[in-house]
């Protein structure tokens, strides 16, 4: 079977371990042959290029502008050109395949022809994997609006966003509360081709011995006598970063640490806090290597997870599997609407308080350091192999194909 997939995430090597490669590489266990199309934006300053390995052929596809970390303008516009940049782009360099499955995911919502144009080209069934719930999102952080002039904008993609959910044949939701929304806030959606398809990994124990453990802290200058808290990832508007400086000044008699590993739009805004208050218990890291990230966090104690409170759509960061195969539990701060507290309240592998209330995250916090943290850490590890293994993702697609 020959299997189409379409992301606007950047992936700069198929070495590289991630929910995306993780997923494609799981396909081609199966016998398929994967073709997949990633960006490659202006500043990359490099036209279209393929990249192989085994049955996974990976095309850069300039887009011809910059979508990540740059202007609102300048990405709106980069997103209108995308599609036919794409369809151009893969008819060229994939002009001998034909399709049976076309896959693709949220952000961004302007896939729609693209998926249109393949779908129908080769009668492929179409599958989108919901990641992320746009226009509404940009709404909920006042990026856009439902009237006036940015109304305009919010109609146009909210437009983009049905043509999308009405060109696929199955829509696949990170979790419950995902699937509750979409059908809830899309009624001419069948029901029927929405299910429950969550970010789901290749799992690897990423876990380290204590001897590692104390290396690794001693390599980073990171103290290996205080319970560490590992915040890694983006860190612009949906993660509430006015909230989260908010939490580190509170808690800095809390006799532990806080390691913030990441970059993003906001990112100044911690950068200003350590550098006017030069807090003893924050350390602010730019983005590392994969592969050193992933050491890293297994060297803490506790992972966290921060949303805006402003959300009215359920986000489930993926993040959160990163935390697990390192075999720490998390502490997720967040909106109500998001459902991922409550995964892990239930799961016994972590904690859930409100990001809108700075003291409930203190005493939170106090809680988990009076808590068994490797029991948990070890209950998210097996939670993690029994609901997020790729292996199940692939499985539950490919039923629609043979089907």
């Amino acid at each position: 079977m020959n299997i189409l997939f379409l992301t606007l995430a950047k992936l700069t090597s198929l070495k590289d371990t991630m929910v995306y490669t993780d997923m494609l590489h799981t396909f081609e266990k199966h016998g398929h042959t994967v073709y997949a199309a990633c960006p490659l934006e202006k500043r990359d300053s490099r036209g279209n290029y393929l990249e192989q390995e085994g049955n996974i052929c990976l095309l850069h596809v300039n887009i011809g502008g910059n979508y990540f970390n740059t202007g609102t303008v300048e990405k709106g516009l980069t997103l209108l050109r995308l599609e036919k940049r794409y369809i151009k782009g893969i008819s060229e360099k994939f002009a001998e395949a034909s399709f049976d499955l076309v896959l693709y995911t949220t952000p961004p919502i302007t896939f729609n022809k693209a998926a249109a144009f393949f779908k129908n080209r080769d009668h492929a069934v179409s599958y989108l994997m919901l990641k992320d719930i746009f226009p509404q999102n940009a709404v909920d952080m006042g990026m856009m609006s439902k009237r006036g002039i940015k109304g305009i904008l919010y109609k146009y993609f909210r437009r983009k966003e049905k043509k999308l959910y009405q060109v696929s044949d199955y829509i696949g939701c990170m979790s419950p509360a995902n699937m509750e929304y979409v059908m809830e806030h899309n009624p001419g959606v069948d029901s029927a081709k929405v299910e429950l398809l969550p970010n789901s990994i290749i799992v690897r124990d990423m876990s380290v011995n204590q001897e590692k453990r104390d290396e690794l802290r001693r390599r980073y200058d990171i103290p290996t006598d205080k319970v560490v808290f590992v915040y890694g990832g983006n860190l612009g508007k949906p993660q509430g970063i006015d909230f989260l400086v908010e939490c580190l000044k509170k808690a800095g008699s809390e006799g532990v640490l806080f390691l913030i590993i990441g970059d993003g739009a906001d990112q100044y805004k911690i950068q200003k806090y350590v550098y006017d208050e030069k807090p003893q218990h924050v350390i602010l890291m730019k983005r590392l290597p994969k592969e050193d990230y992933d050491l890293l966090v297994s060297s803490c104690d506790a992972g966290l997870i921060f949303l805006d409170y402003r959300f009215t759509i359920p986000n489930f960061p993926s993040r959160l599997l990163g935390y697990m195969q390192s075999k720490i539990p998390v502490l997720a701060v967040t909106d109500t609407v998001s459902d991922i507290g409550k995964t892990i309240v239930e799961g016994d592998f972590g904690w859930w308080c409100a990001s809108n209330d700075s003291d409930a995250f203190l005493s939170t916090v106090r809680e988990a350091v009076g808590c068994d943290l490797k029991l948990l850490g070890e209950n998210g590890f097996e939670y993690l192999k029994d609901n997020y293994d790729v292996e199940n993702s692939v499985r539950d697609i490919l039923a629609h194909i043979r089907g």
